[in-house]
């Protein structure tokens, strides 16, 4: 079960040509709690995506499909963040998640266009060797957003060893936003 989290995210995919790809991550984002799906200038039909979208997403997700980036419209205070393989891109394990953003991955065989890369609040790569499936890299920065943004167990130090469990949330006094101003002796009414 993915653990509540503050913010949102959503995700989608410029020029995705592919509709079983589409499928399959739109599937994903439905499984780790997306709030919508998207596209930009995507070349499938909708009724392809849904032989390999078997949760059916499209029926309990929003999903947006953008015919350019200037038609492309997020919610206000909602962070892009491109999903790329290039040189000056944020190693994955190193980028602390915006609570609120939209994650972008570039088409099947090709990258993120310059107009799209530009438009980005943050651009991160996943640290492999050479660029993996578009589905497979967005399922692997869900899944990073839920560990880093949920509340999990800490890991054992040890294999094999029990998680650490978090402590329990202890809840202070309440926190009073105007205090009265202690009355000096002297004033009207104190002896």
């Amino acid at each position: 079960m993915v653990p509540a989290m503050r913010g949102y995210f959503g995700i989608g995919a410029e020029r995705m040509s592919k509709a079983m790809n589409a499928g399959s991550l739109f599937r994903t984002a439905h499984a780790f709690g997306a709030s919508f799906v998207f596209t930009v200038d995507a070349i499938f039909e909708r009724r392809e995506v849904e032989l390999a979208d078997t949760s059916k997403a499209f029926s309990q997700l929003p999903y947006y499909s953008y015919p350019d980036i200037e038609a492309m419209a997020l919610p206000k205070g909602c962070a892009l963040v491109g999903i790329e393989l290039t040189e000056d891109a944020v190693e994955l394990p190193s980028f602390r998640h915006p609570d609120s953003c939209a994650y972008v991955l570039g088409p099947e065989r090709g990258s993120l266009s310059p107009e799209m890369t530009e438009a980005c609040d943050f651009v991160i790569k996943i640290p492999t060797a050479f660029c993996v499936n578009v589905a497979i890299a967005g399922a692997i920065v869900m899944y990073d957003r839920v560990v880093n943004l949920g509340r999990f167990p800490l890991r054992p130090v040890m294999p094999g060893s029990a998680p650490t469990p978090l402590p329990d949330h202890a809840h202070g006094e309440p926190v009073l936003r105007r205090q009265k101003r202690p009355e000096k002796k002297g004033e009207k009414g104190v002896k």
